[in-house]
């Protein structure tokens, strides 16, 4: 299916990052990030929560070093990760030079906090040596005092100066891996701050809106923010910042740029809110496949619709389609096309049975296609 014009985003561009293994920025798939939330000192802690959002896809996690011990564990924590670690530093810059010693892929950093200019050196040197891209990682909450007093309260232009100003300082010492992030609370602040950010440099852009809340409301807020930003080009990796289990934070990343055809991770199941036509229990019938679908990778698009109102439309714009029907018995589309018919008591099992089957298809053909353009075909229609 041909995408059309309004669905366009036309990405700004930038330089490109490594993080570890992850490329960030100059078009590399916008990459999803999330952070521990367990002491870091705990490596056993810590590398079971890395594992867990492994499995639902994680690009990159970040983990706080604040004190010796916490750098001390990063090594065995570096070495069972299977993704990237940014180890989160603020102000002692010899945690900067342990995480890098230990392995971390990223440091996250303001280097105007760190001290001397003898001491940004040492970072830099460190970063240099073991391969560390950075993060200018500014906070609204945290703006530098002399900002402060200048422009009277945190405001775009402040929190854009402030990230030029740490740039600065890792340009004059020949150091040109990093990435910036200008993050606020507030959705208008943050937004504003990025889109002045993203003019006045090409450094590849960290998006999040900072401390967003529970679940619920840290997810509309974020995807209030980072949905302008993606929307207008903006943002090479992002974290969804959600008081949270750091799952949570990876899965509602993943969703918002999939709902904006950014990533196409997994399943996307378009369901309808459900009304008096319903001829199935379309909230329940959706929970549970949604949650029995969790596992799949493989980019694919479901409708599960109630009823023959916007059923049928809907399914000839899906891989597969569910239409509720009358008398206990629905319309299931392969392709957009009417293929067979389903009773009540099969619905869940049968359709997650369909959907296993062709990812299996889609996998299987990528496996064995013998060139990189019938592999594009494939995973393009497979999107």
């Amino acid at each position: 299916m041909s995408v059309r014009p309004y669905r366009d985003v036309h990405r700004r561009k930038s330089r490109r990052v490594m993080v570890g293994s992850v490329p960030v920025g100059d078009g590399a798939p916008i990459s999803v990030q999330t952070m521990t939330n367990t002491p870091t000192a705990d490596a056993k802690a810590t590398i079971e929560q890395i594992r867990r959002v492994e499995e639902v896809g994680c690009d990159i996690v970040r983990v706080s070093c604040p004190d010796e011990d916490s750098t001390a564990a990063l090594g065995a924590i570096v070495k069972a990760a299977r993704i990237p670690v940014v180890a989160d530093i603020h102000f002692h810059y010899k945690r900067a030079i342990e995480a890098a010693e230990a392995g971390a892929a990223c440091l996250r950093i303001n280097p105007g906090n760190i001290g001397s200019a003898d001491r940004v050196r040492e970072v830099v040197k460190a970063a240099k040596d073991h391969g560390c891209s950075m993060r200018i990682g500014v906070n609204a909450g945290s703006l530098e005092r002399d900002l402060l007093e200048r422009y009277g309260e945190p405001c775009p232009e402040a929190m854009v100066e402030s990230a030029m100003n740490h740039a600065r300082i890792l340009e004059d010492h020949d150091f040109r891996d990093f990435k910036i992030s200008v993050k606020a609370s507030d959705v208008f602040l943050a937004v504003a701050a990025y889109q002045g950010l993203a003019e006045a440099c090409d450094y590849p852009l960290h998006i999040g809106v900072t401390e967003a809340g529970g679940l619920r409301m840290g997810t509309v807020k974020s995807s209030i923010g980072l949905g302008m930003l993606l929307w207008g080009g903006i943002g090479d990796t992002l974290r969804v910042s959600l008081s949270a289990d750091p799952v949570e934070e990876v899965k509602v990343g993943f969703d918002m740029l999939k709902s904006l055809g950014l990533r196409r991770r997994g399943v996307t199941v378009i369901a309808c809110p459900s009304c008096a036509r319903q001829q199935f229990d379309v909230i329940k019938t959706v929970e549970v496949l949604e949650e029995r679908l969790s596992h799949i990778t493989t980019p694919m698009t479901v409708s599960v619709i109630g009823c023959v109102v916007n059923g049928p439309g809907e399914a000839r714009e899906t891989d597969i389609g569910f239409t509720g029907g009358g008398a206990n018995t629905h319309q299931v589309y392969i392709a957009g096309v009417p293929h067979h018919r389903l009773k009540d008591a099969d619905v869940v099992d049968h359709l997650v049975e369909l959907i296993e089957n062709k990812a299996a298809e889609i996998e299987a053909a990528l496996k064995t296609d013998k060139t990189p353009a019938e592999a594009e075909r494939h995973r393009t229609a497979a999107e």
